[in-house]
């Protein structure tokens, strides 16, 4: 069965909005600066952060009382694919999704204005001992009386080098989300060994951790609700970073064809190449075509429930796997050597293909929406 495309067409803003992001990361965030970067604990930029701010891309999704622009998910992604395309270290998509889920509780706006300033930077604490996208997972519980926290937040994106944690939490068995800055007495960051060198984790331990009554952004049916849309929302984020990734493995394979010759002519000549690079484009595209299906369904509030976000993780998780492993086909010896830049991406889409489920678990997930309707 062919794959159908179906052409995306960016508006203006969103074609100012990639050409600005694209010149900016091959001007101050080429190969040699992403390595410098990630060699750090925090692979931070400060000088990129602070750009980030002056473009308003932190506030792309806050309202214009926030400092923010006020733009749509669509435009978010055009701006992920970017980062994805020039693996960009740092929080930003951690950042971005917590500043949309502080908003929607109804957090502290001067918070989100500091987001938007770039002189704050948030992270959210989801996963426990046994990590899973559903809310059942959370277990980490308030103490009734005291209103202390105690327990441990693993594979937390974004710290270190985060300044305030959403946590998702228990109050009295109910879902509940605090907030919680990083240099209370009591909390401790370790940094995670990860597979993705662009993106540090951390494992967040609360020790008797006091939580003033202020800092509980909201409880039960209001958190229940928060969940799902940052699940969809940070889905959306991470395949429009895996159509990037996808989308630089296209092109370094293809200048890689052009120039390696082999037999006296370059190796893009030869029938077997060409169909590497023709099956890479075409998963490529076509996982870009369903992601902006999803995110232009988001914006024009579709009811397209969570199927439509579970196809397109489906096709983002395999279609990255692919794109990767016929890059590394083409390259050959090379492509697997440090100094080799390859390397760095493949990182990038193994860490996306798991994050918020791999493609398995959204089979499960699409199977049984099915079967329910």
């Amino acid at each position: 069965m062919r794959d159908r495309v179906e052409p995306v067409e960016l508006t203006p803003f969103q074609t100012l909005l990639r050409n600005s992001a694209r010149e900016l990361f091959e001007r101050h965030c080429p190969g040699s600066r992403v390595r410098e970067l990630i060699a750090s604990d925090e692979a931070h930029d400060p000088e990129l952060w602070r750009r980030f701010a002056q473009e308003g891309w932190l506030g792309l999704l806050l309202p214009e009382a926030c400092d923010g622009q006020g733009g749509g998910v669509t435009d978010l992604t055009v701006l992920m694919e970017e980062l994805g395309r020039a693996a960009v270290p740092g929080s930003f998509g951690a950042t971005v999704c917590s500043a949309s889920l502080w908003q929607e509780l109804g957090g502290d706006r001067s918070e989100l204005n500091r987001v938007a300033a770039g002189e704050s930077r948030l992270a959210i604490a989801w996963h426990e001992a046994v990590p899973g996208w559903e809310p059942e997972a959370v277990r980490l519980s308030l103490d009734d009386h005291a209103s202390r926290l105690s327990g441990v937040k693993t594979l937390v994106s974004g710290v270190p080098g985060a300044d305030r944690l959403l946590c998702f939490v228990r109050e009295r068995g109910e879902l509940a989300v605090v907030s919680l800055p990083v240099s209370r007495q009591g909390v401790r960051i370790e940094k995670t060994p990860s597979i993705d060198l662009t993106r540090p984790m951390g494992q967040v331990r609360f020790e008797n951790v006091a939580v003033k009554p202020h800092e509980i952004l909201g409880r039960g049916p209001l958190v229940e609700t928060a969940w799902q849309r940052l699940e969809r929302l940070g889905t959306l984020v991470t395949c429009a970073d895996l159509v990037g990734v996808m989308r630089r493995l296209v092109e370094e394979s293809l200048s890689y064809a052009r120039r390696r010759r082999q037999f006296g002519r370059p190796i893009g000549d030869f029938q077997l190449v060409q169909q590497l690079c023709a099956d890479m484009l075409s998963r490529t595209e076509t996982a870009r075509s369903v992601v902006f299906r999803a995110a232009q369904a988001w914006d024009a509030t579709v009811p397209a429930g969570e199927e439509l976000f579970s196809v397109a993780k489906i096709w983002c998780s395999d279609a990255g796997r692919e794109v990767g492993e016929k890059s590394i086909q083409l390259h050959g010896g090379v492509g697997v050597t440090w100094d080799c830049d390859l390397h760095l991406y493949l990182r990038r889409a193994k860490a996306g293909e798991l994050q918020f489920g791999d493609a398995d678990f959204h089979r499960e997930r699409l199977a049984a929406q099915l079967l329910d309707d």
